[in-house]
């Protein structure tokens, strides 16, 4: 979520004064970067943040790491440390982030759909590079 739609999310969950479910939702994963972050890790698997990096080049090192600490604090995604000679920080989805993968997968089966009506189906769209591990 964005700051501004957490603080609120937050604050409406606290007074019991939330009504909207799908604003909630919506709420879950909205913000630069999160959609794509919550597909790659479900589709793909685990991911290290130089590899999110290199998935998503247009996203600033703050903006990332910020985004990831979003999803974390929401439950979305886990980070797990790894020692070594350099320490690696390796993200995964949670359950919760999964529950969410059937959302996410209508949302880019619509925007295929749409696209190809639209007839813009041959236009390329740099979803970045494949995981290859």
């Amino acid at each position: 979520m964005t700051d501004t739609v957490r603080k609120l999310v937050r604050q409406r969950l606290k007074n019991g004064d939330y009504t909207c479910r799908k604003e909630f939702t919506l709420a879950m994963f909205s913000g630069k970067w999160k959609v794509n972050i919550i597909y790659h890790l479900g589709h793909e698997g685990t991911y290290y943040f130089y590899q999110l990096q290199t998935l998503l080049p247009n996203a600033s090192h703050k903006e990332l790491a910020k985004k990831l600490k979003e999803l974390v604090a929401d439950g979305l995604i886990s980070r797990e440390e790894e020692d070594g000679p350099r320490i690696k920080m390796a993200y995964s989805l949670t359950p919760l982030g999964e529950s969410l993968l059937p959302i996410i997968d209508s949302m880019y089966d619509w925007g295929e759909q749409r696209l190809q009506e639209l007839h813009m189906n041959n236009v390329p769209f740099n979803l970045g590079p494949v995981k290859n591990d």
